[in-house]
């Protein structure tokens, strides 16, 4: 309390901006979820570092976190706020049970392993039933206690509150055995179900987040081609999104055949990563083939044409892209004619694993800029048995880290996995597993190995195919 009684008192001042913060949570949450409980805050008598440390656990919530990291903190605050041994909390899953169990005191991944996770019966399962605060003095003397499984420490006095947002329960909170033996306190149940509330809305936030990203996710892949058939060619092709939101971008890829018996494909990037860039990418990638069969002329007639395209829309639409003619002759082989509209050049990977970077001094800019500008063709033999690969910026840029160098990371990689699988070299490139800034998109074709006397191209084995 404050010596002088002009000036506020530091624990009425905190308490002020604790109940505030819960009024914006309860916004987030729905009329009615914290009103109460901000009044009840206001009234406790409690020391100002009790109510700094509920601030600080509340506020934490609004923060750039990990949704885990964030419910360790607050179990790890409420353990600190109330003076206890042991903190837990149980988040369960759609389906009712328990899916994660975070805690303090204890070591969470050897109880889970030891005991498994927190059941939905006993006293915890009584959190979950009744949907109110419960407190016990003698948990081994309550009738609804079930015991302790082996492993996990015995505990005497338990303090619990459910997680719940607008009627639906998201797990429990409990507390276990104050440092000082005594049992829990009404002030310590009012700062515990303030926790409880913010530890809700995350997980309810959480769980949003992910079904947001499940469907932009759904919607980006829908719009993507399934590549046909182009044998003997072999042609795979890997989308990942980016991994935090906005999940929508601009990344596409295209292989079809043509009429004249070449194979055109495409990979490209639309600027922008918001509900805009997607379908603008369906419509670049729709216009790009439909003028590829109109014209199945060079690479650069195509982009040009595309570029003409593009300039009736109001406002400009942007993309790189690299688009390329496969041809055959009968005896000769395959080349490949592509031009670049300022995109990342692709890699040629020989089956003796050397790496070629398709980057001539001639380089396209992108479309949508100037279709005034004149585009260059290039063409370059492709040797039997080797990969193409050809992939948008998000697999080569990292933050932080020069693009050039993570262009020769993956070259690198690309050249130690040159005769594996084609299904297989693209698994390795780009996987869920590796975080991206931005979405990717990926398309190797793969030549067919060289035709033995007697023997066609599409009659050979490939190795590693």
């Amino acid at each position: 309390m404050s010596d002088d009684p002009w000036l506020p008192d530091p624990a009425d001042e905190a308490a002020g901006q604790v109940a505030a913060a819960l009024e914006e949570i309860g916004r987030r949450a729905g009329p009615g979820s914290f009103e109460e409980l901000s009044a009840q805050v206001r009234r406790l008598a409690l020391g100002q570092r009790r109510l700094r440390r509920l601030l600080d656990a509340v506020v934490a919530m609004s923060a750039d976190m990990d949704t885990r990291a964030l419910l360790q903190h607050i179990v790890d605050a409420g353990t600190d706020l109330v003076a206890a041994r042991y903190g837990a909390l149980g988040v369960l899953g759609e389906d009712g049970d328990f899916v994660d169990l975070i805690t303090a005191g204890v070591d969470a991944e050897r109880l889970k392993a030891e005991s498994g996770l927190p059941q939905s019966h006993g006293l915890l399962g009584s959190l979950i039933a009744d949907r109110r605060p419960l407190r016990v003095d003698d948990v081994a003397a309550d009738p609804r206690s079930v015991g302790f499984p082996e492993g996990h420490p015995v505990m005497r006095t338990l303090l619990g509150v459910p997680l719940t947002v607008r009627g639906t329960v998201y797990g429990n909170l409990y507390l276990a055995d104050k440092e000082d033996g005594t049992p829990f306190r009404d002030d310590d149940e009012a700062l515990l179900t303030a926790l409880a509330s913010a530890a809700g809305v995350s997980i309810e936030n959480a769980r949003l987040y992910e079904r947001l990203k499940g469907a932009t996710e759904q919607f980006q892949r829908r719009m993507l081609p399934v590549l046909p058939d182009l044998a003997p060619l072999r042609v795979e092709a890997r989308y990942e999104p980016a991994s935090e939101l906005p999940r929508l971008g601009g990344d596409w890829y295209d292989a079809t055949l043509l009429p004249d018996g070449a194979v055109f494909v495409v990979i490209g990037d639309v600027t922008g990563h918001d509900v805009e860039a997607a379908p603008l990418m369906g419509q670049i990638r729709n216009m790009l083939r439909a003028l590829a069969f109109d014209r199945c002329g060079p690479p650069s007639l195509v982009v040009d044409r595309l570029d003409r395209a593009l300039a009736m829309y109001g406002e400009p639409t942007a993309a790189t892209l690299v688009a390329a003619r496969i041809e055959h002759e009968p005896g000769a082989g395959y080349t490949v004619r592509w031009t670049n509209a300022g995109h990342p050049p692709p890699l040629l990977v020989t089956a003796g694993g050397t790496v070629d970077v398709l980057a001539p001094e001639q380089h396209g800019i992108p479309v949508g800029v100037d279709p005034a500008l004149p585009r260059p063709d290039h063409s370059l033999a492709l040797p039997w048995a080797s990969t193409l690969l050809l992939f948008t910026d998000g697999l080569i840029e990292r933050r932080g880290q020069d693009i050039d160098a993570g262009l020769r990371q993956l070259a690198a990689r690309a050249a130690a996995l040159a005769t594996a699988p084609l299904h297989a070299l693209c698994d390795a490139l780009i996987t869920r597993q590796d975080t991206y800034d931005d979405d990717v998109a990926l398309l190797a074709v793969r030549v067919p190995a060289a035709p033995r006397a007697g023997r066609g191209p599409a009659q050979e084995e490939q190795p590693g195919s």
